[in-house]
């Protein structure tokens, strides 16, 4: 059974830091693209950033590109998130996800085999 925990949400001033951790039980974070997620109310679940399978090829989304940078560390089998100066627009629930989908549409929740729980991150102004 394919397990993700995300943890390391919480609140934080805007210009702050935070540090997202997802760790996996039941598959091996080496040999499938994760993704991390987030979601406001109301809204869709938005594309954050990704790891490629058996790959350190990272993409970003624009609104994230050169504050956030994941990182995937194959002993522990956990993906991490780190998010720097943080703005209000980025409080949202952060999600993990994982996909073994060799050709998808890796912004597109839709082509996630599995999730984390999600996480909540809060950004004060």
């Amino acid at each position: 059974q394919v397990q993700l925990v995300e943890s390391g949400g919480g609140l934080v001033q805007a210009g702050g830091s935070l540090s997202l951790s997802c760790a996996a039980s039941g598959l091996s974070f080496s040999s499938v693209t994760v993704g991390w997620f987030r979601q406001v109310p109301g809204k869709e679940r938005e594309f954050v950033a990704r790891v490629v399978r058996y790959s350190i090829a990272k993409f970003y989304s624009d609104s994230v590109k050169g504050r956030f940078t994941i990182s995937r560390d194959s002993a522990r089998n956990t993906v991490y998130q780190q998010m720097n100066n943080l703005k209000p627009e980025d409080t949202a629930v952060y999600y993990c996800a994982a996909t073994n989908q060799q050709y998808a549409l890796y912004t597109a929740a839709a082509s996630y085999d599995y999730w984390g729980q999600g996480t909540q991150v809060t950004v004060s102004s």
